[in-house]
């Protein structure tokens, strides 16, 4: 029987399933049964996901557990400890959308992988949020994601280290974003180092604003994309949201401020002292970055690789480690992730220094 048939009547209200409605070799002699019943009948098909994809995609993590429901209760059936994980992933996934929360195959991926890391409450970790504009709440996606929310929530300083697709500055941005918005802070600043990833800056067309803006561009982004175009534009109009160049910092004291060093892997040690201490009265930051992709000169050494051992024992400081494990583009890039850091594992010569 597949997952289309068994839970087809799962939404028609066709009652409850007992033990007899199985066939007789349901239950084996060492099988565990567990039944779960669903609060109410409008969550069940985004419980089985379109097309049964969530039912799908439990069944590849728990292939030796039978899954059956109809009406408003799901039976388990299989191996003990087996029956019991997926028991909980499920009890998880009713728990979010109990929260009004909606599901799709990412996220009862995630929560299968947090049951099996023995997560206490893995529906939790998605709860809660960053309210930016136009009634959006940014939430977050991986355990990795809820940590960093909660450290740049508590910490007055917070560098977030990890690969690409880990959110580090999307977060960041929306929490500067919600920090403005409610008045703990009177403006933002955004900034990156202008380091060439391999092409020359020189070759850009246009004055120095021109050639920086292509590496501010991702800032612009989330900016557009939290807040739209207009409201970006205005703010920034007004002085209120400023992106710049690492090299404009120089000399300002910030106040009043939430600032943010993007791809900070790209300053040398002397240019994050000089960041770092233009930190004013009431204030905060959030350094981001990915040790794994420096694009110093050779033999340059990077800002972020040394920081951690200067100012890892300061209170209200605090590093963040993400990792493959909490990117959240398409599947495939976590697969690139770990692939570049197994072979990077095996070839030390082929680190940047």
């Amino acid at each position: 029987m597949n997952g289309s048939e068994r839970f087809l009547a799962m939404s028609d209200g066709a009652g409850i399933l007992t033990t007899s409605s199985f066939p007789e070799d349901f239950l084996l002699p060492t099988d565990a049964e567990a039944r779960i019943q669903i609060p109410r009948s409008d969550m069940v098909i985004n419980l089985v996901g379109q097309h049964d994809a969530h039912i799908r995609a439990l069944e590849q993590h728990y292939p030796n557990t039978r899954i059956i429901g109809r009406g408003n209760e799901v039976v388990l059936s299989g191996p003990p400890e087996e029956v019991s994980n997926a028991e909980k992933t499920i009890n998880e996934m009713i728990a979010l959308l109990v929260d009004g929360q909606q599901l799709d195959e990412d996220r009862v991926r995630r929560l299968v992988d947090m049951v099996g890391s023995d997560v206490p409450s893995p529906a939790e970790v998605f709860s809660g949020g960053i309210p930016v504009a136009r009634g959006r709440l940014i939430r977050p996606k991986t355990l990795g994601q809820r940590t960093y929310m909660d450290a740049i929530a508590e910490h007055t300083v917070v560098f977030g280290i990890g690969p690409a697709g880990t959110g580090k500055t999307y977060l960041a941005m929306a929490a500067a974003v919600e920090a403005l918005r409610s008045g703990a802070v009177r403006r933002i600043l955004l900034t990156r180092p202008a380091v060439e990833a391999g092409e020359r800056l020189g070759f850009l067309p246009g004055d120095l604003a021109a050639k920086v803006d292509p590496y501010l561009r991702p800032l612009y982004d989330a900016l557009y994309d939290m807040l739209g175009p207009d409201e970006t534009v205005a703010l920034m109009d007004k002085g209120v949201i400023e992106i710049a160049p690492l090299a404009y910092m120089r000399g300002r004291t910030l106040n009043d401020a939430y600032i943010i060093l993007d791809e900070a892997q790209n300053t040398s040690p002397e240019q994050m002292k000089m960041f770092l201490t233009r930190l004013g009265f009431n204030s905060r930051m959030v350094v981001t970055g990915d040790v794994t992709q420096v694009d110093l000169p050779n033999g340059k050494a990077s800002g972020l690789r040394k920081v951690r051992g200067i100012l890892g024992d300061i209170d209200g400081i605090v590093f963040i480690e993400l990792s493959s494990k909490d990117v959240v583009r398409a599947r495939i890039v976590a697969d690139i992730v770990d692939a570049y850091e197994r072979y990077e594992g095996q070839e030390p010569e082929g680190k940047p220094q």
